[in-house]
């Protein structure tokens, strides 16, 4: 029996596959290079097309990153709010620091360990923008605030009676390590000559919820001692 030929592409399906690969290529890019360095016409000589092609698409530049962003932070983000979510529901409101952080942090590494090169391409492009002081603030509060703040909600339940200033700094390390392992910039592949690679993010996920755990009850608790000042018993 002869297979019936396959239904050709509509025009519809064939643009959005084109949209695809210059987000990609853009993606790729401005992963590599940052925002100011890449070019329209880098762009497309990395997807294989005409320049004209990108301005078919995309008025500028900015619009290319802007779509970039869009496509990918709203699933990293309502992955985690999701996981956060259930993780509430599963221990009937009571969170621990360590439970906490594992649903925020082990679904974003689950969501760059298994997604392919794209995701993780993204990971590195978000690392950039949550370094860079000038314009990368704007960008992560808009995409990441609602997020972030379910996880210090939590964090609060985790340790009533912690500082609150104490529990935002600690998300700052988390958030500072974070970047450094979505950067992938290979430092701890040659400071430990090769026994760590920073594209291992199952070795991360392994050691970094529980790293990040008791560095955060470890300051509250040292913060809170420092507050009640020496016991008069």
């Amino acid at each position: 029996m002869s297979k019936s030929p396959r239904k050709p592409r509509s025009k519809a399906e064939q643009r959005a596959e084109t949209l695809e690969q210059l987000l990609d290529a853009a993606e790729a890019l401005f992963s590599q290079h940052g925002f100011s360095a890449v070019t329209i016409k880098d762009i497309a000589e990395k997807a294989g097309v005409h320049k004209s092609l990108v301005h078919y698409y995309f008025t500028d530049k900015q619009a290319v990153f802007d779509k970039v962003m869009a496509r990918r932070a709203p699933v990293t983000s309502g992955r985690r709010m999701e996981a956060l979510d259930a993780y509430e529901r599963a221990v009937d409101g009571k969170p621990t620091v360590e439970g906490a952080l594992r649903a925020f942090l082990d679904t974003d590494l689950d969501t760059y360990s298994t997604g392919g090169e794209g995701w993780r391409n993204f990971g590195a492009l978000s690392a950039q923008i949550n370094n860079t002081p000038a314009w990368g603030a704007e960008i992560m509060d808009r995409l990441y605030d609602p997020v972030v703040l379910r996880l210090i909600d939590l964090l609060k339940k985790a340790m009533p009676d912690s500082a609150e200033e104490d529990i935002f700094w600690g998300y700052h390390f988390v958030s500072g390590a974070l970047t450094l392992t979505l950067a992938r910039t290979g430092r701890i592949d040659r400071l430990s000559d090769g026994l760590c690679r920073s594209d291992d993010f199952e070795a991360v996920k392994a050691r970094m919820a529980e790293f990040m755990a008791h560095g955060f009850i470890g300051i509250c608790r040292s913060r809170a001692d420092a507050r009640a000042g020496p016991s008069h018993g």
